[in-house]
């Protein structure tokens, strides 16, 4: 059963995100592994040739920024954090232009932010540009822009897992490969003697989160939740995930043929459309709206829009077309979408039936607040 799994999404798998982490791509010290990369290179060619499209996030520039100048140990300021990784970037760049170009291909650098993909004009420009880049035949490598991002440099895991899944996303990219240090999700911790790897999880569960927390002090093992939480957003909309050990070459190649590499996360439903996939996943919400038991029913259940009536409070300040959270009346999130009433408005008319929108606000523009089709479940 496993195995034609595997064949589908490898073959269904046109365009693929692969997201290597800094302990793949630099040796223990911290410095960039050149000739791993050139075996990634290969391996990218490889998956090329087969007519398929790859777009990299790559970590290792601050790795890359030591070895050119010299530095035996990482730096620890967020100042020299940045300017390492200024003057790292260019050599990461340039190694992966020279290992691609061997084989025909181009590297093309993409340094995004957040607002990059938070704002819907900026998030269409680095959709169309990534997707020319494949016209072109080039391997677009990208990454947090690490001088003006402040959490990618002091967070030793995590940002580029959920930047690799937020890409996939911009670009409806059906399978996510996250290469890392660890062979996959253990059902325990893969250091001690007897854990197992977990190979297929096809429903994504809150539990899982369980297998990565240290019992102890409570910190994360190798960056593994991170990938979870990348993982959760990529089968959200609709994508599967990979991941695998990135130490030894090839596994990209097992993955192409169906081999049982690393873990497969199965997608938790069809694939979303780009613009939801946005609003969704992409766009931060500028507020959030507390809902009553009834309404959450008919949103998670039901298909259902959202009315007024159902609005239990409203949180933030936001303007009509804004993203915003829909939660629970615990807070917890179970979807986003774009508000057809600003937040006073909704103060004034939250809890009431549509019928009487007009006699508070003087009009009633819309029977929705949140129409269904600019809704996306995410939890």
């Amino acid at each position: 059963m496993q195995d034609l799994l595997r064949q589908e999404i490898a073959a269904l798998a046109t365009t693929m995100v692969v997201k290597v982490g800094t302990r793949v791509v630099t040796h223990p010290g911290g410095r960039l592994n050149e000739e791993r990369i050139a075996q990634l290179a290969e391996e990218i060619h490889e998956v090329l040739t087969t007519g398929r499209k790859v777009a990299l996030v790559s970590s290792g520039a601050v790795g890359a920024g030591m070895g050119r100048l010299g530095l035996t140990s990482r730096p620890e300021t967020l100042a020299q954090l940045q300017a390492v990784a200024a003057i790292g970037q260019s050599h990461l760049i340039e190694v992966y232009e020279r290992t691609l170009r061997q084989f025909g291909h181009h590297a093309a650098q993409i340094l995004l932010t957040a607002e990059d993909i938070d704002h819907r004009v900026r998030y269409l420009n680095a959709r169309n540009t990534i997707l020319t880049l494949f016209d072109y035949g080039a391997v677009p490598i990208i990454n947090e822009n690490d001088t003006v991002s402040v959490e990618e440099l002091q967070t030793t895991f995590g940002d580029n897992d959920r930047l690799a899944a937020l890409v996939a996303n911009l670009i409806q990219a059906p399978l996510l490969v996250l290469l890392s240090d660890v062979d996959g999700l253990y059902d325990g911790d893969p250091r001690q003697p007897g854990a197992k790897l977990i190979p297929l999880v096809d429903r994504f569960d809150e539990t899982l989160f369980d297998l990565v927390r240290d019992k102890a002090t409570g910190l994360t093992k190798g960056g593994m939740a991170s990938k979870l939480r990348a993982a959760r957003m990529m089968t959200a909309a609709g994508g599967n995930v990979i991941i695998a050990s990135g130490r030894q070459p090839g596994a990209l190649r097992k993955i192409l043929a169906a081999e049982p590499v690393g873990t497969l996360f199965l997608a938790q439903g069809p694939l979303i459309t780009a613009r939801k996939r946005w609003i969704g996943f992409s766009a931060q919400p500028r507020g959030a709206l507390i809902l009553d038991p009834g309404a959450c029913e008919a949103i998670r259940n039901q298909g259902r829009s959202l009315l007024a009536i159902g609005i239990l409070d409203v949180m933030g300040d936001f303007e009509r077309g804004d993203v915003v959270a829909v939660c629970d009346p615990e807070g917890r999130e179970l979807a986003r979408g774009l508000t057809n009433y600003n937040s006073q408005e909704l103060q004034k008319i939250k809890g009431l039936r549509t019928s009487q929108i007009a006699q508070v606000l003087g009009q009633c523009p819309y029977d929705e607040v949140i129409h269904r089709n600019n809704m996306v479940l995410t939890g």
